[in-house]
C-alpha cells in the first residue's frame, strides 16, 4: 500500500527531511566514529533476522532481475529476511512519480559504475 494512504503529503516531507537531514545531526552529537552506529545497527538487526529466522522486512540494496521494471543493477528495496537471507524482494506499488525518481536514481548508480570502469 503506498504511504500516502497513511500519512498526510506534509506529514511524508517532514519525514523525509528527517531522513535526509539525519546524518548530519548525529554527526553533529557524535562528533568522530558517528557514521559507524546506523550501519552498525542496521547490519546487527539483518543479521538477527536471518540467524533467527524472523522474516522482517528490511531496505537493502539487492540485484535486480525484473524487479520494479529493471535488471542486472544492485539496487535499494525492501526485502524479506529469513533463514535463506533474502527471502522475497518486495515490489511495492508506486506511483509515476516515485517511478520517475527510481528511475533517475538507477540511470545515476549505471553512470556512476560506467565511470569507474577502468580500461584493460
Amino acid at each position: 500500500m503506498p504511504l500516502s494512504y497513511f500519512l498526510s503529503p506534509e506529514k511524508i516531507d517532514q519525514i523525509v527531511a528527517r531522513t535526509r537531514d539525519g546524518g548530519a545531526e548525529i554527526v553533529r552529537y557524535l562528533k568522530t566514529g558517528s557514521a559507524y552506529y546506523a550501519p552498525g545497527a542496521s547490519a546487527c538487526k539483518m543479521a538477527q533476522a536471518i540467524i533467527k529466522d524472523q522474516h522482517h522486512i528490511y531496505p537493502a540494496s539487492v540485484f535486480l532481475q525484473g524487479e520494479y521494471g529493471m535488471s542486472d543493477i544492485c539496487f535499494g528495496v525492501p526485502v524479506l529476511l529469513g533463514r535463506a537471507g533474502v527471502e522475497r524482494i518486495m515490489e511495492l506499488e508506486l506511483n509515476d512519480e516515485e517511478r520517475a525518481a527510481m528511475k533517475r536514481s538507477a540511470d545515476l548508480i549505471r553512470s556512476t559504475m560506467v565511470s569507474l570502469k577502468l580500461d584493460k
